[in-house]
């Protein structure tokens, strides 16, 4: 999979989790008076709305791009973006570590993967980025900063299977963080987490 080819199954990606994928608000209904502290949030909440609007409008420029020919490849965004600003946009917002400045602070609730950092001598994960899909950072290119969150545990969890979506519930901060395998523009202070469920 070249790379515009490996963003676009990126997107797609992507947009089955802020459109389908993990649907929160029909559980968050029936379960609200189960846990009333926390408010729960779909993924396009962490993304400002003229970020989302440019990932789910993507150009026909961009679109359009056949597998494996001369413009699907990385050095050819320069080219890409160059007189299109609409692709420029795109690629911006695909990338981008603008956050929602109103969810600071925040008790929050969301579904999402763990993509383990690092570990204790138990090999319990004390370092993790939450995402929206299953693979993301390990398998494909990384989801925006924005839709990326990062947790620190002196005490760390057991995953036994990275497959599962977890409900993770804490306090949202604005922080950033880099990895090798990818950024987050988003902190969250842990409190819980369990398996997501319908």
């Amino acid at each position: 999979m070249t790379f515009i080819t490996s963003r676009y199954f990126n997107l797609i990606c992507l947009l089955i989790a802020v459109l389908f994928c993990l649907p929160t608000q029909a559980f968050n209904d029936k379960k609200a008076a189960k846990n009333p502290t926390y408010e729960t949030l779909e993924w396009d909440a962490l993304m400002p709305k003229e970020d989302l609007e440019a990932i789910l409008n993507p150009p026909n420029s961009i679109m359009d791009i056949a597998d494996g020919s001369t413009l699907d490849r990385l050095d050819a965004i320069d080219s890409l973006t160059q007189n299109d600003p609409a692709a420029k946009r795109f690629f911006e917002a695909m990338n981008s570590s603008k956050v929602v400045e109103t969810l600071k602070g925040k008790r929050v609730k969301l579904p999402g993967f763990v993509v383990p950092l690092n570990h204790d001598k138990y090999h319990r994960v004390t370092e993790f980025f939450i995402v929206p899909y299953f693979g993301a950072c390990l398998h494909m290119p990384p989801p925006p900063p924005n839709q990326m969150i990062f947790v620190k545990l002196d005490e760390g969890i057991v995953v036994e299977d990275l497959y599962i979506a977890f409900w993770f519930e804490g306090t949202m901060e604005i922080s950033s963080k880099d990895h090798a395998l990818g950024s987050s523009a988003y902190t969250l202070k842990f409190d819980h987490f369990y398996e997501y469920m319908l």
